[in-house]
């Protein structure tokens, strides 16, 4: 017997149960003890008096008086009596359970389980009890049609009786005493058939930890593999380096030294560096990026920056050249808009090492492409691109170290399970003399105000941003679209103020030629949708008016917040909207209260989820069965402190325990295949 036998080896489960079992996941004896509740029911009885209004409760009494059945509309009945518990009537009705009735008889004894009001003294029957069933605690499943909650309840007891002694530890004793946690078996025992609230939660917070100690174990240990086999020493030259940053032309933050020195400490170790450079908007991540390439090039190594689109990709092209001496780096870009023979010109110089520094769009990652020599990968808003486009540009330049850069702050909660196997650099500081950004949330009526006080700052030489949400006219939401507001701005600010329109259907071309019109301030107002969410850098323009604001996310509203800001001017953004929700309400008023991105973050986390934070597609994310990383944050951080100590004290030289630790993960990791 073992813990990965078919779920079909236990008694009653034939080929039809057995397919219901699939549908929920269940395939194995693991599986179907994993399969945990999703809440219990209390069934200890209590007295009226020990009750609030609106509590699920079961009471034990006499029946009082003789059940009534009464039918009404279609097939619906309501069963009535009364239920002596002590010195107390009851009233009880079941709507819709007309075979309660046989189980009623006056003047016997009863439990009844439901939901009681205390007001009328009622209670909204749910079920009646079995004699065997009460002062316990009932386990409610995710189950099915095909397999109900009785069912799972029987092969779960079963598969416990058959299997408990395969049960074993997966969590080190040392571990276990010192957080207190339970051993497997009691916590299966706990979880499935717990004797009261506190075996039960003990059980959870102990399956909530395996679950996150075992993830955080695979990560580390991917993490390790990753650096044993793919790592190299970069030995860059620091004195030019140094001189380097001398010329830059303004002073680098605190917060920008710290990780200049962590990324390079990276490089020059014989290890593969996979490291994410997070930053809020205008922290400065691509000075950073440019002397983590300026290191590499120094060492005769290429470097790479791959960014999302070709407007952000001109964008790098055009300020890092600013940076560089051309006599000294050789910068390229490439897109997939270019010409047949500039292309072929560059990729014979990119592979004949004549080119220190390629920067592009996915056209990086194409199947002629060849590097001389790579030896770092830059990836700009890595959460655009996918995880096998990431994997894609290490297989072509030959593994090499992996510096990605996003401007979305990503909270604690996920940086330790989505990049769980990346180091973390954060730039937490902004360049001095940046001023904040003021933000304001206005009605829709106050819409007029806002347009005229756009005008002023127009007056003033400045530029403005108006974002929508749709690019055409919806019949299903009622939300403004950039054609109509395009117009209506066109005719409001002629003839003296030009007006400009950017959205995702326009080609390539088009969308460069526009921003490249506002930059040169061809046009003094900017309608668009969020395709100049991401880099798109124009100093000049300090008004951003988001319109139907509540229909974006928080992270979303940041990244546009972000486009204003970044020159001398005061800049300021202006959410209009009307929200409906709670849920509106709230997003709308944690902008107004903070620009920094990583409260946004953790409060986009704490609403949306983290799937709608980063798109499931893109981030990897795990599901997991017991654990909330949102809520259960110290716990995960914990088991990962517990994992790193854990792998780095391994005996890697010891084959018997690379063999136990290589079959530990293969049986216990099963359950997070999706997380690959």
């Amino acid at each position: 017997m073992e813990l990965n036998d078919s779920v079909e080896t236990l008694s009653g489960v034939g080929p039809k149960r057995l397919d219901g079992l699939h549908h929920l996941g269940i395939f194995t004896i693991e599986d179907l003890l994993s399969h945990f509740p999703l809440r219990y029911s209390d069934l200890a009885t209590k007295l009226p008096s020990q009750v609030g209004s609106g509590e699920k409760v079961t009471f034990k009494g006499i029946v009082s008086s003789e059940p009534v059945l009464a039918r009404y509309g279609y097939r619906k009945t309501r069963i009535n009596f009364r239920l002596l518990i002590e010195h107390e009537n009851v009233a009880v009705t079941f709507f819709n359970q007309p075979w309660v009735q046989d189980k009623i008889h006056l003047g016997e004894e009863v439990a009844v389980y439901g939901t009681y009001e205390q007001r009328r003294q009622t209670l909204m029957g749910i079920r009646i009890l079995a004699k065997d069933s009460m002062d316990e605690l009932q386990a409610t499943y995710p189950a099915s049609k095909e397999i109900p909650q009785k069912t799972l309840k029987v092969l779960i007891e079963q598969a416990l009786g058959k299997y408990k002694t395969l049960l074993v530890d997966l969590i080190p004793e040392s571990i276990r005493i010192r957080y207190q946690l339970l051993s497997r078996v009691e916590m299966m025992f706990g979880m499935h058939v717990p004797k009261d609230g506190i075996q039960a939660q003990a059980a959870r917070r102990t399956a909530s930890f395996e679950e996150f100690f075992l993830f955080q174990m695979r990560i580390q240990l991917l993490k390790m593999t990753d650096q044993a086999n793919h790592g190299r020493s970069i030995k860059f030259d620091n004195n030019k380096l140094k001189k380097f940053i001398q010329t830059l032309p303004f002073e680098l933050t605190n917060a920008q030294k710290k990780v200049v020195n962590e990324i390079v400490a990276d490089l020059r170790r014989p290890k593969h560096m996979n490291r994410l450079l997070q930053g809020d908007v205008g922290s400065g991540k691509t000075v950073v990026a440019a002397l983590a390439m300026y290191a590499a090039v120094s060492a005769g190594m290429q470097a790479a920056l791959m960014a999302p689109t070709e407007i952000l990709a001109q964008q790098h092209a055009k300020t890092l050249s600013q940076f560089f001496d051309v006599k000294d780096v050789r910068i390229e870009l490439l897109t997939g808009a270019m010409k047949a023979g500039p292309r072929r010109q560059i990729l014979t110089d990119l592979e004949n090492g004549e080119i220190d520094i390629l920067i592009g769009t996915h056209a990086l990652i194409q199947t002629d492409i060849a590097f001389h020599n790579l030896g770092l990968a830059v990836i700009d808003e890595q959460h655009r691109f996918g995880v096998k486009q990431r994997a894609k540009l290490r297989e072509i330049g030959m593994n090499p170290d992996i510096l990605a850069m996003t401007a979305t702050p990503i909270p604690r909660t996920l940086a330790i399970t989505a990049y769980g196997e990346m180091d973390v650099s954060v730039i937490d500081q902004l360049p001095a003399g940046r001023r904040p950004i003021k933000t304001e949330w206005l009605r829709n009526n106050e819409f007029d105000n806002a347009i005229k006080f756009i005008q002023k700052q127009l007056e003033s030489g400045a530029q403005a941003y108006v974002v929508t949400p749709l690019i055409e006219e919806s019949e299903t939401l009622d939300v403004q679209n950039a054609h109509a507001v395009y117009e209506d701005l066109m005719q409001y600010f002629a003839p003296k103020y030009q007006v400009g329109l950017l959205h995702g259907r326009l080609s390539n071309q088009e969308k460069d030629d526009v921003m490249a019109a506002f930059k040169q301030n061809e046009f003094q107002v900017l309608v668009a949708t969020t395709v100049i969410e991401v880099g798109v850098d124009v100093p000049n323009s300090s008004v951003m008016l988001i319109l139907d604001a509540d229909r974006f996310g928080l992270a979303q509203l940041h990244q546009l917040r972000g486009r204003v800001g970044r020159g001398q001017r005061q800049s300021y953004t202006f959410l209009i909207s009307d929200p409906k929700t709670q849920f509106g309400i709230e997003r709308m008023e944690a902008m107004v209260q903070t620009t920094n991105g990583f409260v946004l973050a953790q409060k986009d986390l704490e609403l949306r989820g983290a799937g709608d934070v980063l798109g499931n597609r893109q981030s990897g994310l795990p599901e997991f069965k017991v654990g909330d990383p949102v809520n259960d944050l110290i716990m995960m951080e914990t088991a990962q402190q517990e994992a790193i100590e854990m792998v780095n004290t391994l005996n890697w030289a010891d084959q018997s325990e690379n063999l136990q630790l290589s079959q530990f993960l293969s049986e216990t990791m099963e359950r997070y295949r999706n997380f690959d």
